[in-house]
């Protein structure tokens, strides 16, 4: 399998980074491909500005400023999210990525009436994510319910293959 792994912490020397090349190590030792996207060494740049965000709808031409990451999403079987959690959610990088990415029409169609968004990205068979955060596991599952995994997980899984796991 091809398998897109994003990644997104600032340091180098950080226990993300080393989080990222166990993933891509391990990765490789079970015979996939992976594919890394770092998003601060890409200097990803997360601002949607007004034009952009005017043209967000229109077929097409709403995929030109996600370049180059949405031909990796259309190429890759899997796609894997490494993070550190910050202030209960993924750094404003990753969710800038999301924003600029996630274009209607090439990664999800929008909804009619009666009906709610639908996958265009089937190609995606398995999808998941890595993250540290600085609190007990308790307080991540009662106090803030997970929300980094229900925004990833829960909320890109229905843009993926209906058997996404």
């Amino acid at each position: 399998m091809r398998i897109l792994v994003v990644h997104a912490h600032p340091c180098p020397e950080s226990f993300s980074a080393a989080l990222r090349e166990t993933v891509l190590a391990s990765l490789k030792a079970a015979g996939h491909e992976p594919v890394l996207v770092d998003l601060y060494a890409d200097r990803f740049n997360p601002v949607m500005e007004a034009e952009e965000r005017r043209g967000y709808h229109s077929v097409g031409s709403n995929e030109i400023p996600a370049g180059d990451y949405l031909e990796l999403l259309r190429s890759c079987d899997g796609l894997i999210f490494i993070y550190p959690t910050w202030w209960y959610g993924p750094p404003a990088i990753l969710k800038g990525w999301l924003e600029r990415v996630f274009v209607p029409h090439a990664t999800f169609t929008m909804p009619e009436p009666g009906k709610p968004i639908s996958r265009v990205l089937t190609n995606i068979r398995i999808v998941g994510a890595i993250t540290t955060m600085g609190a007990p596991w308790w307080w991540w599952v009662f106090g803030v319910r997970q929300p980094g995994r229900r925004m990833l997980l829960n909320g890109l899984a229905p843009l993926f293959s209906p058997r996404c796991k």
